[in-house]
């Protein structure tokens, strides 16, 4: 006779423990304290993988500075809607963790968000063109007031001093700024929300053990294998409400459930590299997230960028993307992992995208042939000052964008975060990427909308959602004063300049 297999019965399971599954448990606890929660990671520490500081960038996406956010269309002008968006869902991301921070649940907002202003940077008449055109169209919104334009050199090197010393004065070359630019630690944030989360009751986490498989039972609860990677002891727990937060895994897991909804999904693994600034004098000498334009066929997470970090309390320096291709889904994954995701439903879909992404794929592979003397090349385009031995390589995390089934193109390649779930609610996952993180709060606020309606309906769900986010359900662009408001409250709370 062999080894019983523990059972176990919980409310909800939360797979993976980095950002989305502690935003989400966070809030669970917050508006229903009640529910009963065990979350469930495969490594032996939270926050390892796309949630770690050095595997993300760091940047509290609100579009004050990502040009991919706000694409030139063929009249020349600037489509701006995406970016009105992704800004309004950060600043719901800053008012749940100021509320965090007033409750005592987050104690040292300096460890995981810091004000550090975001800039946008071009060069060529062209380029400079279409910055002094998005500067314009954006500085009428609330949410950007405040923004400034320069093409001034003087004030170019007053404002990133590394990026002018020993640039041709003869370059077009121009630059936005806004000071109220944040740099996320999100895996300080991560941690510190679990942390909290274990002292509860009626919330486990439970490391080194692994999700072998998720079935359906007759009775609608949902049965999530486990194997503890330690002992190898198999269990099997019982939960009314399984989130999927597993990074580039949560397509594989998905799949397993077998629900209708995950059909004609696929992924495709984008992995990536930094170069890291090893020269504390060169560190000091830069105070800002400037981003350039991204390449040709490049991924949103690719856009260059040189970047003021502040991990584990000390100032960095890194420089990339760098993107690479690898079979894996995450950082520490498998390489059999993009195989093992490929099935009948989504075979079309995987291979119509792949067609219609040719850009992409040469990209992909310019970027994995770069030799450390390209790399450095694309650097001083940014800091023309550039030495190699300032710089060393840090691996990035692994990132999965969405493949979707397309009635017209039979499969499309998408560049964001999405939520799929079952037509009842009581599974769901996120899949994809950028601007993931930043804009957690609003993605699993949403999510709850759908998977727990009766509960979102309740006045005191309502009440107590108010309270977390003064704003929600009111758009800050279209109310200044209320848009005001909230962000000085955020910045006294979270010790924003």
């Amino acid at each position: 006779m062999g080894k019983k297999t523990k059972k176990s019965e919980v409310d909800v399971v939360l797979i993976g423990a980095g950002i989305m599954s502690a935003t989400l448990g966070t809030l669970i606890n917050e508006l229903s304290p009640d529910i009963n929660i065990e979350i469930i990671e495969r490594l032996d520490v939270v926050a390892a993988e796309s949630s770690d500081a050095w595997n993300n960038a760091g940047t509290g996406h609100s579009a004050l500075c990502e040009l991919n956010y706000t694409p030139e269309q063929a009249n020349g002008t600037v489509k701006i809607d995406k970016a009105i968006n992704i800004a309004e869902q950060f600043e719901i991301s800053k008012q749940f963790w100021t509320h965090l921070v007033e409750k005592g649940i987050l104690t040292k907002p300096a460890e995981f968000i810091r004000q550090v202003p975001h800039m946008s940077a071009v060069f060529g008449e062209k380029d400079v063109k279409f910055l002094r055109t998005r500067f314009e169209t954006l500085q009428k919104e609330n949410l950007f007031k405040g923004m400034i334009y320069t093409e001034d050199k003087e004030t170019l090197k007053d404002w990133v001093p590394l990026m002018m010393d020993g640039r041709d004065e003869t370059e077009a070359m121009a630059a936005t700024r806004m000071e109220i630019g944040t740099d996320v630690n999100f895996g300080a944030l991560t941690k510190e929300l679990i942390k909290h989360l274990q002292e509860k009751e009626n919330i486990t986490l439970s490391l080194n053990h692994e999700v072998r498989d998720i079935e359906r039972e007759d009775d609608g609860r949902w049965e999530v294998e486990v194997k503890d990677l330690k002992t190898g002891e198999k269990r099997e727990i019982k939960a009314r409400f399984v989130f999927i937060g597993a990074g580039g895994r949560s397509l594989l897991l998905l799949e397993k459930s077998g629900i209708p909804e995950a059909k004609g999904y696929g992924g495709f693994p984008v992995g990536g590299q930094w170069l890291r600034c090893k020269n504390d004098a060169i560190i000091k000498q830069h105070h800002a997230k400037v981003y350039g334009k991204a390449s040709v066929g490049a991924p949103p997470m690719s856009v260059p960028h040189l970047d003021t970090r502040y991990i584990d309390g000390k100032q960095a320096l890194l420089f990339g993307p760098y993107a690479g291709f690898s079979t894996k889904f995450l950082k520490k994954g498998s390489y059999f992992d993009l195989p093992a995701s490929i099935k009948l439903s989504n075979i079309r879909p995987m291979i119509s995208a792949g067609l219609d992404n040719m850009d992409l794929t040469k990209y992909l592979i310019t970027e994995v042939m770069k030799s450390p003397a390209d790399k450095l090349n694309a650097l001083k385009q940014f800091m023309p000052s550039a030495k190699m031995e300032d710089w060393g390589i840090e691996v990035a995390g692994q990132r999965v964008q969405v493949i979707k089934k397309d009635p017209k193109h039979g499969g499309i390649l998408e560049f964001g975060t999405e939520i799929v779930s079952s037509a009842d609610g009581s599974i769901a996952a996120l899949l994809g990427a950028s601007p993931g993180a930043s804009t957690s709060v609003p993605i699993m606020i949403n999510l709850l909308k759908k998977c727990f309606p009766e509960r979102a309906k309740s006045d005191d769900y309502r009440k107590k959602l108010r309270e977390m986010i003064p704003s929600w359900g009111k758009k800050l662009n279209d109310d200044a004063t209320l848009c005001n408001d909230v962000r000085r409250r955020s910045a006294e709370a979270l010790k924003l300049s």
